[in-house]
């Protein structure tokens, strides 16, 4: 969908507002666009087109249905919007109990959709509630920053803040500082003062003993005459003065009683802050519990209305749903089918059956007449060539897909379930067993399924036919929604589209495939023929994924054998005498993000309901009809 599709102005060209090439919208206007908006769980996302007007949004199903009234609308002047956190492409719009659930093409338009509803309705032209609170609040929030700001500055001011006494203590911090370098530099000259006494005291005592008299021979005592008596001094050291010892005694008391002032005024702080922060934490350890009790209730109140399993409650990988719930609606969704299957049966059962088609139809020269249509079949609706190259090649490549697959089915679907192929028995009811392999790749359940049945009273081209014939597919295929044939290739091999039930909240599937059926005549005369249906998944420019399903990809195929055990005497083969063995195998891949726990629960349901209805139905439409071998 081009932009000039999808964005059209709702005024005429002259009274439209101008838009920038970017897709931004310059001036505030009247338009309308294509959006998906979500209904309900059984049609999920639906494309309606959605006009801005007048501060209100309104949807129409279509563009061409705006003359007949809009479907629904929502006042913006209360309305929240919420860009989707995961999808980025999503937007829910609530006003009070009513939620729109919308998803545009792309983000770049998601985010065109918002920035053009708040500008809508903050845009003063509309004189709309919400713009004159937008400019108030503004108005308001530049003021309330000013006055935090000059709230926070002044509280430091107060006398008894944290700040302030952390001051003071850097204060006296600063004082006892001084006070130790002064008593540093007094101590250190008293120290270098001591040193040189003490020096000049052992000179003094050298000097003493040599002046000390000696006696003659007439016992008369010598005195030194050049020793005179000098009286001892302690000289002052240099560059030291005197130091009020009192005063800074005093100094350093009342600095020490400050600091442990200080400290304790602090702690007092300390303690008042841990209290109130602890009556803030309580408070919101309450608020926070109120919070969640409500959004419990909240949560059960949503369960109980209409949009409860919007696209949140969906399949997906951000799923609110868990997988017990989702499995809990899945089981109820298959019990209503099976409620619908069994009133559809009562009604077969009343109809006549159908008689089957002439045998040579089926005969085993089908591949030979697919290869045959190659010169007059074509791929393009619009060419008329019956020798068109590229449907010859596109036939071709079908042609040897078909050969590929029945040559893999013959071989590796025929092989016994035991040894390292690692089946695992998983439903086992008479001569019915089904056997699963668990695989998953990138959280996908890959689950390959094999089955094997034996069913009496039938041929396996008479199972096979009805299980190929599209004629009869409604009457024992209880999951699709609808199909249609996109291409006949041959008498026996066409592509098939087809779309089944949606079992909310898994998303809906779709598939599109090739089916063919072809019988494999057997090498030795002892052993029976094989006829066998094999559906696998192709692609086809006329069916292509749509946004509302998943699409899923198949390799299935049915393969049956007829055994015939000989009547007595002369009698004529009966169905009492047809024994059909059939294999069935199936590798489905489904896509999407469904709980692997459940899409394994429902395969071990489903598949054998399956076989055995289907093979019921082949039963009651070939009693007392012509064997078909």
């Amino acid at each position: 969908m081009s932009d000039n599709q999808s964005w059209n102005s709702s005024g005429s060209e002259e009274d439209s507002e101008p838009r920038e090439e970017t897709g931004h919208l310059v001036g505030v206007g009247v338009f309308g666009g294509v959006l998906s908006k979500w209904t309900n769980y059984i049609h999920g996302w639906q494309d309606r087109w959605v006009v801005l007007k007048n501060n209100t949004l309104s949807y129409y199903k279509s563009q061409d249905e705006t003359e007949y009234g809009c479907r629904g609308s929502l006042c913006l002047s209360k309305a929240v919007i919420t860009p989707h956190e995961f999808d980025e492409c999503r937007l829910d719009i609530s006003v009070n109990d009513s939620v729109w659930y919308l998803r545009a093409q792309d983000p770049e338009r998601r985010r065109f959709w918002i920035d053009s509803i708040e500008q809508h309705r903050a845009d003063p032209g509309y004189g709309s509630e919400s713009s004159l609170r937008r400019h108030g609040s503004m108005l308001s929030l530049t003021s309330a920053t000013s006055i935090y700001s000059a709230t926070s500055t002044s509280s430091f001011k107060k006398g008894h803040s944290l700040t302030e006494k952390l001051a003071e203590m850097e204060t006296f911090r600063d004082i006892l500082c001084r006070q130790v370098d002064t008593l540093q530099r007094y101590f250190d000259g008293c120290a270098d003062g001591v040193s040189k006494d003490e020096l000049q005291r052992d000179k003094i005592m050298e000097d003493d003993e040599d002046d000390f008299p000696s006696t003659r021979t007439d016992g008369e005592f010598l005195h030194n005459n050049s020793a005179k008596d000098k009286p001892y001094q302690c000289p002052n050291p240099k560059g030291v003065n005197g130091i009020d010892f009192k005063g800074e005694a005093i100094t350093f008391k009342a600095t020490t009683a400050g600091i442990l002032a200080t400290l304790s005024h602090c702690i007092d702080l300390m303690v008042k802050r841990e209290d109130s922060w602890q009556k803030r934490l309580d408070k919101e350890m309450e608020k926070r519990r109120r919070i969640e009790d409500s959004y419990k209730s909240a949560l059960n109140e949503l369960k109980k209305k209409s949009h409860f399993g919007g696209p949140d409650y969906e399949e997906g990988p951000n799923s609110l749903i868990n997988e017990e719930e989702f499995f809990d609606a899945v089981e109820a969704a298959l019990d209503r089918q099976d409620k619908i299957e069994q009133c559809q049966t009562e009604k077969t059962r009343m109809q006549r059956s159908s008689p089957l088609p002439p045998p040579d139809i089926f005969s085993s020269s089908g591949s030979h007449r697919l290869s045959e249509q190659v010169l007059t079949l074509c791929f393009r609706p619009s060419c008329t060539s019956q020798h068109c190259d590229c449907k010859k090649n596109k036939l071709l490549l079908h042609f040897w897909q078909v050969e590929e697959m029945v040559q893999s089915h013959m071989t590796y679907s025929l092989q016994d379930v035991g040894g390292d192929a690692n089946w695992q028995l998983v439903v086992e009811e008479g001569e019915m067993k089904v056997y699963r392999r668990e695989v998953e790749e990138n959280g996908i359940v890959l689950d390959p399924l094999k089955a094997t049945h034996s069913v009496k009273g039938v041929t396996g081209h008479e199972v096979c036919h009805y299980f190929w014939d599209t004629a009869y597919r409604n009457d024992w295929e209880t999951t699709i929604e609808n199909f249609n044939i996109v291409e006949t290739l041959s008498e026996n091999a066409v592509i098939v589209y087809q779309t089944h039930k949606r079992v909310w909240p898994a998303s809906q599937r779709d598939v599109l495939y090739l089916s063919a059926m072809r019988k494999i005549v057997a090498s030795n005369e002892n052993d029976p023929d094989t006829w066998l249906v094999c559906n696998f998944s192709v692609d086809h420019h006329d069916a292509q994924p749509s946004s509302r399903c998943v699409r899923a990809k198949i390799n299935i195929a049915i393969i049956c054998q007829t055994l015939v055990s000989p009547p007595e005497g002369d009698k004529e083969i009966s169905r009492d005498n047809v024994l059909c063995k059939i294999t069935y195998v199936a590798n489905v891949n489904p896509g999407g993000w469904a709980p692997a726990t459940v899409l394994r629960a429902v395969a071990k349901r489903e598949y054998p309901k399956f076989l055995k209805r289907f093979t019921s139905y082949v039963q009651e439409k070939t009693a007392g009809k012509p064997i078909l071998f």
